[in-house]
């Protein structure tokens, strides 16, 4: 057969890249497993988060994200979140007091969003109203994926309202909360909660029995994931994906009555036990999950046996070492032994590090988990958002996020008037 001119250009073409290749050390083709060579696939981290320097590694476990800081936001900050595309929103509070006429005051609530890509944030709209000092924040926010969120406020006494953006906080729209129809997965920017059974639209302290349901970034509206693990009628769920794409539940175990787990590994359509050997007897609060570069930590959560009472109680900690197929108990909170809580998640790192943010200073390990020493003062709340776990300090100013749990990314936001200003 004749090969035609475009052909022979073809090859031409194919011949000249791979000179250029062996000449200049540019990336060969993937080999059969995604990676050069038939090394390991390339890092599904998605596109570069915000700020973060050319070159930078970036992935589930790169360097963390660059936000830039915002000191001089009005008022003080609360409900912090990020997409993966280190976009994110925040709201903010900002009183006004009389002190001769209290009846004067107000609090402005207001929303902070950071667009992808942006060197700073930018106030939007909000449909919060002005509420007086005295009734207190009741609204909060949750991002839903790239330029999406959800502002829910009121409950108990005051009337439920929801209103969901698409468009980074340019606008908002009223949605219904109510749970309507079922899904059959978790999809991207979504976020993992419950919703009350029976009785209906009880309280959470008055709820006997919760169901999964997934908060969807197209609505913002609810609906029930269609299969769920069996783990209770209090279903304990991660809000958001660990770095590997899992999602984790924890609640009580079917066949032992002690704290179990399931995770899903295919968006929620089907789940799987990962049970903690060695766990407490009696009942506790569930466990909160960190999956790592090289290792997952359950920590387990409930009132201590021995010791003084302490608040976010730590019953134990658990490490896998096989994507969290087996774990193995490596740390049994004691009577005086710290770390005796823990507030939020514990930050997983490569080679046996692990740190544990307790009251009133955070403990650090190199092995595992199996001994801890004490870091520096004070306590941080730590969480997992879509750039990585996010630190907030105590007092609603500072913030640090990490990947990796070595590396942190430090920022400000709303530093200038933290608790108010006057008339």
């Amino acid at each position: 057969m004749r090969a035609t001119r475009g052909s022979l250009t073809a090859v031409w073409a194919a011949l000249l890249l791979l000179l250029l290749a062996a000449c200049t050390g540019a990336p060969r083709p993937a080999g059969p497993t995604g990676g050069p060579s038939g090394g390991p696939p390339p890092s599904a981290g998605g596109p570069p988060p915000s700020g973060t320097a050319p070159g930078t590694r970036t992935g589930p476990y790169g360097a963390p994200a660059r936000i830039p800081s915002a000191p001089g936001l009005p008022g003080w900050a609360h409900s912090l979140g990020f997409a993966a595309d280190g976009s994110g929103f925040v709201l903010l509070v900002q009183c006004v007091t009389d002190e001769a006429r209290p009846t004067n005051g107000f609090c402005r609530q207001q929303v902070a969003a950071l667009d992808r890509g942006a060197r700073s944030w930018a106030l939007r709209s909000t449909p919060l109203p002005e509420i007086p000092p005295s009734r207190g924040v009741s609204a909060g926010l949750t991002v839903l994926g790239p330029g999406r969120a959800l502002i829910e406020d009121g409950g108990g006494e005051e009337p439920e309202r929801t209103w969901f953006t698409r468009d980074g906080g340019r606008s908002w729209r009223a949605v219904d909360r109510r749970t309507v129809g079922t899904t059959p997965l978790i999809p991207a920017g979504a976020v993992l909660t419950t919703a009350c059974v029976a009785p209906a639209r009880a309280t959470p302290e008055e709820c006997a029995r919760e169901r999964l349901v997934v908060i969807s970034p197209e609505d913002g509206r609810r609906r029930a994931l269609a299969r769920v693990p069996a783990l209770g009628a209090h279903p304990r769920p991660a809000a958001v994906p660990e770095p590997d794409g899992s999602w984790w539940v924890s609640g009580t175990d079917p066949l032992t009555g002690r704290t179990g787990l399931a995770v899903s590994r295919d968006a929620g359509r089907s789940w799987s036990p990962a049970r903690l050997t060695g766990t407490a007897g009696r009942p506790g609060h569930g466990a909160v999950v960190a999956v790592g570069p090289d290792a997952v930590y359950a920590a387990e959560l409930g009132e201590l046996d021995a010791g003084e009472p302490v608040k976010n109680p730590l019953r134990a900690l658990h490490r896998s070492v096989d994507g969290g197929r087996t774990f193995t108990r490596m740390w049994t909170t004691g009577p005086d032994a710290e770390p005796r809580s823990l507030l939020g998640l514990p930050v997983p790192g490569p080679g046996g590090r692990v740190r544990v943010d307790a009251e009133p200073r955070a403990y650090a390990s190199e092995d595992g988990g199996r001994t801890f020493g004490a870091t520096e003062s004070g306590s941080s709340w730590v969480r997992r958002t879509g750039i990585g776990l996010l630190r907030e300090a105590g007092d609603r100013c500072v913030y640090a996020t990490t990947r990796d749990g070595v590396r942190w990314s430090e920022f400000r936001l709303a530093c200038e008037d933290p608790v108010g200003g006057g008339a």
